[in-house]
């Protein structure tokens, strides 16, 4: 994602899928197995619930890492998000690791408004993914320009959109609060979101 910025979002639906997919569905079958009570809507319960608290978590030590761990917790969160996404897939009787769930990760998070645009621009990441040893690209550019163009592109896969969200956990001693409540608010959105969608396939 570093090497290529731009397709940051898509690079990590499509790594999502590839190793989280395998994860969810393997959850899934030890969850029915284990509590054979629960119908769909419970077993996604425990995923939302269980990733919701993974994401205050992280939210919370960005709070309290300033800057550094404010860009580094985008990424964080937008990766926690998607393996939240691909275990409600699952919860559902979806696939989670089926190639276009890399397609649902991008239109739930809404970084693609429809499947047809995020589908061409997974195309384009993947295309670029297996072309990365004969493309260059802007290898010559700062790193801090780089890490800040993946930052702003990580937030609006995981939902936190406004910049002031990201620069409120940098707050002296509000950090940590405001960080648990940002990640909080976008992780459950984005579950509601993903739960009426699976339960509609």
């Amino acid at each position: 994602m570093k090497a290529d910025p731009q397709y940051a979002p898509e690079h990590l639906a499509l790594e999502a899928v590839r190793r989280l997919g395998p994860e969810a569905a393997a959850w899934h079958a030890r969850i029915r197995e284990e509590r054979p009570e629960l119908d769909p809507d419970g077993v996604a319960n425990l995923a939302v619930k269980h990733f919701t608290t993974l994401a205050r978590v992280s939210g919370a030590v960005s709070g309290a890492a300033g800057l550094p761990g404010a860009v580094l917790d985008v990424g964080v969160l937008a990766w926690t998000q998607s393996r939240m996404v691909l275990h409600v897939a699952a919860a559902y009787g979806t696939d989670p690791a089926g190639q276009e769930r890399a397609t649902d990760l991008l239109v739930l998070q809404r970084v693609h408004k429809v499947a047809e645009t995020a589908r061409t621009a997974l195309g384009v990441a993947a295309g670029r993914e297996r072309a990365s040893r004969i493309f260059t690209g802007d290898s010559g550019r700062p790193l801090a320009g780089v890490l800040m163009k993946l930052g702003l592109k990580l937030a609006q896969m995981a939902g936190v959109r406004a910049a002031k969200r990201v620069f409120a956990k940098m707050v002296p001693g509000a950090g940590i609060i405001l960080g648990t409540w940002a990640n909080s608010a976008a992780t459950k959105d984005l579950a509601q979101r993903a739960r009426e969608h699976y339960r509609k396939t």
